[in-house]
């Protein structure tokens, strides 16, 4: 019999799922509270990119306070934030977080290429919560 996973984890929006075609960068998300869990992991939901010589650059940055973000150094990271292109497209990256910030977003940092195009949202899902997730 398999066990419930539902009620270890919350999943949490960071970059709401919509089409960067948007030239301007960065594009930050939403900064997830890590208050109560003792993992995380982000996944990058990333679809089709368009344009010629396109890519996309994605980011893991944390903070203490919802307002300050760095760029996650990666000793801290299992797995490496995706440049995704029409080489890697199509898929969905995930990287562990072994930090002890509060704070976890997912933000674009590049785009390049003739107008790029893409498809993508960017989710943290914590776990081992000290308390169960309602």
């Amino acid at each position: 019999m398999r066990s419930d996973l539902k009620n270890d984890l919350a999943l949490a929006q960071s970059l709401k799922a919509t089409n960067q075609a948007d030239p301007a960068v960065p594009v930050n998300g939403s900064g997830v509270d890590l208050a109560g869990y003792d993992a995380a992991v982000v996944c990058i939901d990333a679809g089709a990119i368009t344009g010629a010589g396109a890519s996309l650059t994605f980011e893991v940055q944390h903070s203490d306070d919802n307002a300050a973000f760095t760029v996650v150094p990666a000793a801290d990271l299992d797995g490496t934030a995706p440049v995704v292109t029409s080489a890697n497209h199509n898929q969905v990256f995930k990287i562990g977080y072994r930090g002890i910030k509060r704070y976890l977003r997912v933000s674009i940092t590049a785009k390049a290429g003739t107008t790029p195009t893409m498809a993508c949202a960017a989710a943290v899902v914590r776990g081992k919560p000290r308390v169960r997730p309602a």
